[in-house]
């Protein structure tokens, strides 16, 4: 018997009991929860996670998933498309810091595309400065690059980007990627 891989996104008004029904769920059907990344968001329960379920369960879980929305959690349900990015690539911690401004994440994510890298995950929120109480943006980025990827450059090409929108930044392996 083979399992099917289900990526599940959840959103929801936030209230305790909501992993509950969800986990619920996903117990009652026999299915594994493998890893997920959950937050609270202006009063919004959101989240992504992956699932495994025997393939002859996986449409009878997506539609009791579905069903949540009458409690108040939406659910979208979707296949699995491959086993995840090649492990074998650098892949690099990549912290900015700077005064909130529009554009930020849109200037970084587009040089950080233009050379072929994937944003594996990316977690951001703002502060007040300590001594003005302006506010500040803080990123904090897991990335993939292609095994062909010139490094310098990116880094070269960040650095500049970072020094134009008056930043800080820092690119750096992950431990054990050296």
């Amino acid at each position: 018997m083979s399992n099917a891989s289900l990526v599940l996104t959840v959103i929801g008004a936030d209230r305790p009991g909501l992993v509950e029904a969800l986990s619920r769920t996903i117990a009652d059907h026999g299915a594994s929860w493998l890893e997920s990344r959950m937050a609270h968001l202006a009063g919004h329960f959101a989240g992504l996670l992956r699932v495994s379920v025997a393939d002859a369960r996986a449409s009878e879980l997506a539609d009791a998933l579905r069903a949540l929305e009458a409690r108040g959690l939406r659910v979208i349900v979707e296949a699995a498309l491959g086993a995840g990015p090649d492990v074998g690539a650098p892949r690099l911690r990549l912290e900015l810091v700077g005064l909130d401004r529009p554009g930020i994440v849109r200037e970084i994510s587009s040089a950080i595309a233009e050379r072929g890298v994937n944003v594996e995950e990316l977690e951001s929120h703002t502060s007040s400065a300590p001594m003005s109480g302006e506010t500040l943006f803080h990123v904090a980025a897991w990335l993939r690059l292609p095994r062909e990827a010139d490094l310098d450059e990116l880094r070269s090409a960040l650095e500049k980007l970072a020094n134009e929108m008056m930043v800080e930044l820092s690119l750096d392996h992950a431990p054990g990627n050296d």
